[in-house]
């Protein structure tokens, strides 16, 4: 299976419970940022420039988990910034675990190594390491020397503990499509045991020229999706058809939402238009109809994975080439 069999089997359970009971609007994943902090200061980051004046803030552990309990979300995300920056960092992937829920911590891989001595592997915890090219590529990315040999070496160290770790990989407009199949060899055979690939998306806070539009990801993305089919790709594959331009998708904003030390983000991971002190408000006082390509200009350009992943679970079960595909693709 591309994913453990007991986050397949809570995640049926918590869908099909859903719509048993006819409620359109609910999160599948919930974003977690208790500190906005990094340790890096890539060009291409909306987090640091967006959150400038508010970066040395963290939210309260207390906080923390009283949000995961507000979401009824099955899984966390826990992300920033970088994670490890934070100071209760451990208190809250023990807190969150203790609660039943899934964890996938975001971290660039710098403080990976030193962090694994006080973490132990758990069935419903995954790694998520940023890696977004070779190790010229990554480290201009990143724009930190050494950024690529210190995460492979703490990706290594983490198989070798028993953790399950996954990459996430950024495609811009300069991407070189064969580096990043080399890439994907290479962490395969260090035993990663998965990859997430996404489109560059440009914040509003974010000016330089590095993302792609909507003609330039399907174009570039017939390429991703073979590439696909030699690596254990955890992008879901009605979203990469939906990246290459044979599927038409609807945002899902409210199936990933997130919450930072300044509240609910609304409407999503990307633009913000408020901030919510309760999950609640946000889901209620949000005006979801505004958003969305051909709505919202800040929209037309974005296919992101935290919109429209969620929207393949809207989708599936209207074509059955689409759930027969989703089957072999999980069970492969």
């Amino acid at each position: 299976m591309r994913f453990p069999l007991k986050l397949n089997v809570d995640l049926t359970k918590y869908i099909f419970s859903n719509r048993m009971r006819k409620i359109e609007k609910f999160p599948l994943v919930l974003m977690l940022e208790p500190t906005h902090l990094c340790n890096l200061a890539c060009s291409g980051c909306g987090r640091i420039r967006e959150y400038a004046e508010t970066l040395s803030e963290e939210m309260s552990l207390e906080d923390c988990l009283q949000s995961v309990d507000e979401c009824p979300a099955p899984v966390v995300t826990i992300t920033g910034g970088e994670p490890f920056l934070y100071t209760h960092i451990h208190e809250l992937i023990a807190g969150v675990l203790a609660r039943g829920k899934h964890i996938y911590l975001c971290t660039n891989g710098i403080l990976l190594e030193e962090a694994l001595d006080n973490m132990q592997p758990h069935p419903n915890f995954t790694i998520n390491v940023h890696m977004d090219g070779l190790e010229t590529t990554h480290d201009r990315i990143l724009e930190q020397k050494g950024a690529f040999t210190t995460a492979i070496s703490a990706i290594r160290k983490a198989k070798q503990l028993g953790f399950r770790l996954c990459t996430n990989t950024t495609i811009f407009k300069e991407t070189d499509l064969k580096e990043i199949d080399e890439l994907f060899t290479t962490l395969s055979i260090i035993g990663v045991d998965g990859f997430l690939v996404a489109p560059g998306f440009g914040y509003e806070a974010v000016g330089e020229k590095l993302f792609l539009e909507r003609r330039d990801i399907e174009r570039k993305f017939r390429d991703v999706f073979e590439m696909s089919k030699r690596h254990r790709f955890l992008s879901t594959p009605m979203y990469l058809r939906f990246l290459m331009g044979e599927k038409q998708l609807e945002c899902t904003p409210w199936g990933n939402p997130t919450r930072n030390t300044q509240g609910w983000k609304a409407p999503c991971y990307l633009i913000t238009d408020a901030h919510y002190p309760t999950f609640k408000e946000m889901m209620e006082k949000t005006a979801w109809e505004k958003y969305g390509v051909g709505k919202d200009e800040r929209c037309a350009q974005c296919m992101m994975h935290c919109g429209f992943e969620p929207s393949v679970v809207r989708e599936m079960g209207k074509d059955w080439r689409d759930m027969w595909e989703m089957i072999v693709w999980n069970l492969s």
